[in-house]
């Protein structure tokens, strides 16, 4: 199947801060941009970030997973991208250095199963949480579990 890059549009609270995070930080190129919002490039995808304090500042809820494991809360509002394997380490490894606090990870989810991946799930400065994953076999990406793993 052909791949097609995507477009989010989120909440900002500060342009510069969200500039720093995304174009100094995760190293996205700058794109358009006008006083209200600026668009950057994330892996070849379209995200936008809009200027609205209120909204940049809620509460994200979480839900449980991976309760027959070791159970996670993960935010239900979430964005980001999946990588090759190595670019994963390489990204985790310079984020740790740089003193990013991961809500969640570094860790491996569904070990050993249909899905195998590694995942980051941290905050940008306006609350809004990335996450970063790679596959351990990409063609199980959307591959059912074998067994009741929820």
């Amino acid at each position: 199947m052909e791949q097609r890059p995507f477009h989010l549009a989120f909440p900002v609270a500060d342009l510069e801060e969200t500039r720093k995070f995304y174009g100094e930080l995760l190293g996205c190129p700058e794109a358009r941009s006008t006083p209200n919002w600026v668009d950057f490039d994330l892996y070849g995808n379209s995200i936008s970030a809009y200027l609205h304090p209120e909204e940049a500042r809620r509460e994200i809820p979480s839900n449980l997973v991976d309760t027959t494991d070791s159970p996670k809360k993960i935010p239900v509002r979430h964005f980001g991208v999946i990588l090759k394997w190595e670019e994963w380490e390489n990204l985790a490894d310079r984020l740790k250095q740089k003193g990013v606090k991961f809500i969640i990870g570094p860790l491996v989810r569904f070990e050993g199963r249909n899905g195998e991946q590694t995942t980051i799930y941290f905050n940008d400065p306006c609350g809004n949480v990335v996450e970063f994953k790679a596959f351990r076999n990409p063609e199980t990406r959307f591959a059912p579990f074998e067994d009741d793993y929820a």
